[in-house]
């Protein structure tokens, strides 16, 4: 096995003299992003060392001249030694970047910049620090961007330097876009966005407020004005926190994970115990509501994506008949009765409400696809919840097979 390089600049280059300051330059953006990663340090006074592979071609490239005849050199063996750094173990990026910005320093935000991207790829809490951080700017609660939110807040003004002494800071959304590549475990980012988006919610049905201001304000003449969002205002938001969570989802695995969360991951989450017990809220009121909403407009949003709305021919729309039949199925086993479901009632009723009616509204052509049999499950569980019109709508798009089911639920309600 091969020892690592010590870089003690005997044998080996040292980025001794500037090591620390990239260090902390990393950490300040990092932290201008709303990310604290307070392991970032080397650890004490040990010599900096590097795998020997690493070390050898970083130390064979940082010896070119910059002219056009290494350029194309420079350019081919950049991104190699980049992937490289990033495989390797903390703080190899570090070291690359100081070494290099020594070489050149009117590169050295941009290579600063890029060494901080792969933090991401050996710390999962500083994933879901950025994510968070997508969230709470989108939603207008972060105290790193305006108030306002919005993707404004998200995106920012992209990457800039030389802001007030050093790189300007950078909006969380721009920062993921450029290290999603960088997170190992897609499935990972999945259930922290899904639990993102259930917090964001809960958040937006208090009116913004913490849990235990809100309590409080419970207890006062003023529970009704500042206890709950009004509807209309808090479904915007909402809608705007399943629109972000999906994009994420979609950035971060595409087609094959958002296939895994329709069929295996939101099933499960169901399941599992989310219940208002957990949180010491109310069982059926607005924030259950809004949750089963948010999660209508997730899924739908996340299948778009993938598969598109048109009947396609495409590989993705080929796989679309399996995985919604699974999904629907699901849906209607609830309604049946025969799954027991570990979240409030309130958000199974929404969740199963609000997707079935953008699946009629908007993806027409997803309904034809799905087996006649499962429609008239759906549509007989539609019925128990007093929503005829909606069980009429889902056949009406499911075929000739489905007009005979059609026919008897009209009848029915008419006599």
């Amino acid at each position: 096995m091969l020892k690592p390089a010590v870089m003690n600049e005997t044998d080996w280059p040292s980025p001794a003299v500037n090591l620390s300051s990239v260090e902390q330059q990393i950490k300040k953006i990092l932290a201008a992003t709303g990310v604290d990663v307070p392991s970032l340090a080397v650890g004490g006074n040990s010599p900096a060392t590097l795998p020997l592979p690493l070390a050898v071609l970083v130390s064979l490239t940082i010896t070119y001249k910059l002219d056009k005849a290494s350029e194309r050199c420079l350019t081919l063996v950049g991104p190699a030694l980049n992937s490289l750094a990033v495989s390797c173990p903390w703080p190899s990026m570090p070291i690359l970047a100081s070494l290099w910005a020594q070489k050149v320093r009117r590169w050295n935000d941009f290579i600063v910049f890029s060494a901080s991207q792969t933090v991401f790829h050996h710390n999962n809490d500083a994933v879901v620090q950025l994510l968070r951080s997508c969230f709470t700017s989108t939603l207008g609660c972060s105290p790193h961007a305006s108030s306002t939110g919005g993707v404004g807040a998200l995106l920012g003004h992209g990457f800039g330097s030389h802001f007030l002494g050093g790189i300007s800071p950078v909006a969380p959304g721009i920062l993921y876009l450029r290290v999603h590549r960088s997170v190992r475990d897609v499935m990972f980012v999945t259930e922290v966005v899904l639990s993102l988006l259930m917090t964001s919610v809960r958040d937006i049905a208090n009116s913004g407020f913490p849990r235990e201001t809100v309590e409080k304000l419970k207890k006062t003449k003023y529970s009704k004005r500042y206890g709950e969002a009004s509807l209309a205002s808090a479904m915007t938001r909402v809608k705007l926190a399943a629109s972000l969570g999906a994009s994420l989802v979609w950035i971060s695995g595409g087609l094959n994970l958002i296939q895994s969360l329709i069929k295996e991951i939101l099933p499960s989450w169901f399941i599992s115990a989310h219940g208002s017990e957990q949180e010491g809220t109310e069982p059926g009121g607005m924030l259950g509501m809004l949750r089963g909403y948010a999660l209508a407009y997730f899924a739908m949003l996340c299948g778009t994506f993938a598969w598109g709305v048109e009947s396609t021919s495409g590989v993705a729309s080929k796989r679309r008949p399996k995985i919604l039949r699974a999904h629907l199925e699901f849906l209607a086993s609830a309604l049946d009765g025969k799954i027991s479901l570990g979240c409030d009632w309130a958000t199974a009723r929404a969740y199963v409400l609000g997707f079935i009616s953008l699946m009629v509204a908007c993806s027409p052509a997803w309904v034809a696809e799905v087996d006649v049999d499962v429609l008239k499950r759906l549509a007989k569980g539609l019925r128990q919840l007093n929503e005829e019109e909606l069980a009429l709508a889902l056949l009406g798009h499911g075929g000739v097979s489905a007009m005979s089911t059609a026919a008897e639920l009209i009848l029915e309600t008419g006599s």
